[in-house]
């Protein structure tokens, strides 16, 4: 399965014990927590380009399956990662966190961000 398309938030689980833990204000969370984002991802190979809109908030990330890239945090900050594949799951480990975003079926996708013993997890649908 690919994951190519535009996907749109559902549901999310634990939102503001992560959004804390990694330092997002109070003011931020509060006005993040029921936006509904939007994600495009593109896959050429083991090429992809994902962009998350939430609100006025654009974020995109361009990266090569086993490499090591620049990525962008949700708080805007930038380190160097290098994205797995295995399956119909990516995952990349970040300042502590492991995220893990898998394609579950043609039209859903989760996305499961673990720091610590906070489990954040995201569903999206595509649309």
């Amino acid at each position: 399965m690919s994951f190519s398309g535009t996907y749109q938030l559902e549901s999310q689980e634990n939102f503001e014990p992560f959004m804390k833990a990694i330092g997002l204000a109070d003011e931020t969370i509060q006005k993040g927590k029921d936006i509904k984002s939007v994600s495009v991802f593109e896959e050429n190979g083991d090429n992809f380009k994902v962009v998350i809109t939430t609100g006025s908030n654009v974020m995109t990330n361009v990266f090569t399956i086993g490499q090591e890239t620049e990525l962008q945090t949700m708080t805007g900050e930038k380190y160097k990662g290098v994205v797995n594949r295995e399956g119909n799951k990516l995952t990349v480990s970040m300042k502590g966190i492991l995220s893990v975003t898998e394609l579950v079926d043609p039209n859903t996708i989760v996305n499961t961000m673990t720091l610590g013993d906070i489990v954040f997890k995201r569903i999206n649908k595509r649309i």
